[in-house]
């Protein structure tokens, strides 16, 4: 059985925190993929208190299989307590571009 197609969220404090994290999961082939969205302004709640930051939203393009050693290194390197890793299971897709993510993320390659 092949491995499901994961979309992962994770938001950045800026910008250079964004690129250091995406070349860093693309060139150790725990992401295919990242696309880096600036202008995203954030509203949470973190203890006890109402924030609101901008951020960047990296959409981190992986497979089921390497989500664990994604989100491990994900939560080494990033500057946040609390990382927002979020995986969203991709259930359509061009066949071709979803084979493309699992040989780019493939251990074996």
């Amino acid at each position: 059985m092949t491995s499901p197609i994961l979309l992962v969220h994770c938001t950045c404090p800026d910008e250079t925190t964004a690129a250091a994290l995406a070349e860093t999961l693309v060139r150790e082939r725990l992401a295919a993929c990242v696309n880096q969205l600036s202008g995203v302004r954030s509203r949470y709640l973190w203890q006890g208190e109402i924030h609101q930051d901008d951020e960047t939203l990296l959409l981190i393009k992986t497979t089921g299989d390497r989500f664990a050693a994604l989100a491990s290194r994900l939560r080494a390197l990033h500057p946040y307590d609390l990382p927002e890793i979020l995986a969203v299971p991709v259930t359509h897709g061009l066949p071709d571009y979803l084979d493309w993510v699992r040989q780019c993320t493939s251990e074996d390659s």
